[in-house]
């Protein structure tokens, strides 16, 4: 992808933002620094004290006027800019007049070709920074049709937790999340491929096209993870075709009924954790066969396995990323999982998320060596 002219260019296409489609991705243009009322108020100020100094102390103390586009430059318009610049070389002719000097154009000359030199400035930041809003708002609306906005709720479940991507310009990375509603009940993945920012976007694009169609047609959760593992192969293969390095993705399959029963398929990840909030206890959800990522699963001796279990009204299905279990403090000790989430085991399910992304952004710093990424399940 490339920029053109203020265009978002993919490969030999062009996509022009349209009105659409910038209210599609909430964008509304940049906003001038400089207030209009401000700036009418500071350059009389300004364009006062200039005429009255250059009257009482001679033109060499108003030639600093001519720097007052350049403040303008760089907070407000083209207009603005524009207007200071002349307010300036008016100053400094009403200076030039007053100390006899009217005639050496030398002053003038100069704080005209700054003033110009100042507008041109201020053209060259706006229509960057115009270019920039731009392609970060739909980025943000690509996002949003990418991975739903956290808290969800359906039928069999609530949802709430936290994205972060590792770059701090990126949107998305290599960590992913999605909720599906289907015949079979709620569908959740939560997963991480090889990788972390935006290199891994591609796959991460395959595997949430994949998990949203499988998610509504195939009943078994198993065979969902088998259609993950063909999506996860034929990106491989157009990658290699590329040039692109192949990736393997670690993922978590679950599945929620109406009833509270929960099945999972486990491929490589993180295990998850129930916490009981009425019992204030942490239970590690184990498994005998944690099974091998997505893309390596031609290796598995057999097929993948199930794991069921019942969740409680009164607990929260915690799962995660390695992003979160490998985050380290500046001392390079891992962030205890575990310990916090039985720390706030007996508080209420809805602080449970807030006060897991307080602690960990102290813990680390604010600076996340990985991709993030967590969801907290509940029963509605």
């Amino acid at each position: 992808m490339r920029s053109e002219r203020g265009r978002v260019m993919f490969g030999d296409g062009e996509f022009v933002p349209t009105r659409a489609t910038k209210a599609l991705a909430g964008y509304e243009g940049p906003r001038p620094l400089l207030a209009p009322k401000v700036f009418v108020a500071m350059l009389a100020l300004l364009v006062a004290l200039g005429l009255v100094l250059g009257v009482s102390l001679g033109s060499s103390l108003t030639v600093a006027f001519c720097f007052l586009p350049a403040f303008v430059a760089g907070v407000g318009t083209v207009r603005q800019t524009a207007v200071a610049a002349g307010a300036g070389f008016l100053v400094v002719l009403v200076a030039l007049y007053d100390d006899d000097r009217i005639g050496e154009p030398t002053p003038a000359l100069v704080v005209a070709g700054i003033g110009a030199l100042c507008v041109i400035v201020c053209h060259l930041r706006i229509h960057r920074t115009e270019e920039v809003t731009r392609l970060r708002s739909l980025v943000a609306a690509l996002q949003r049709q990418l991975l739903q906005p956290l808290p969800v709720t359906t039928g069999q479940l609530s949802a709430d937790g936290l994205y972060q991507p590792v770059e701090v310009d990126s949107l998305m990375g290599g960590d992913l999340y999605d909720l599906e509603t289907s015949p079979y009940g709620t569908r959740v993945l939560i997963a991480d491929v090889q990788g972390k920012g935006l290199q891994t976007v591609g796959t991460t694009m395959a595997l949430l096209a994949a998990f949203r169609e499988a998610a509504h047609h195939v009943a078994e959760l198993p065979r969902v993870a088998d259609a993950l593992e063909d999506a996860v192969h034929r990106h491989n293969a157009r990658s290699a075709a590329r040039g692109e390095p192949e990736r393997f993705v670690t993922a978590l399959l679950l599945s929620f009924d109406d009833e509270g029963r929960v099945s999972v398929v486990d491929c490589g990840h993180v295990s998850p954790h129930l916490v009981r909030h009425t019992a204030r206890e942490v239970l590690p959800i184990e498994f005998p066969d944690p099974g091998l990522p997505l893309g390596m699963g031609e290796l598995a001796p057999g097929p993948r396995s199930l794991k069921e279990f019942t969740l409680p009204r009164d607990a929260t299905l915690f799962v995660c990323t390695d992003g979160v279990t490998e985050s380290r403090s500046a001392d390079g000790d891992f962030y205890p999982l575990e310990e916090r989430l039985r720390a706030w085991a007996g508080d209420p399910p809805d602080q449970l998320t807030e006060a897991l992304r307080n602690d960990l952004h102290a813990f680390i710093d604010g600076t996340p060596r990985d991709d993030i990424a967590w969801l907290c399940l509940r029963r509605p």
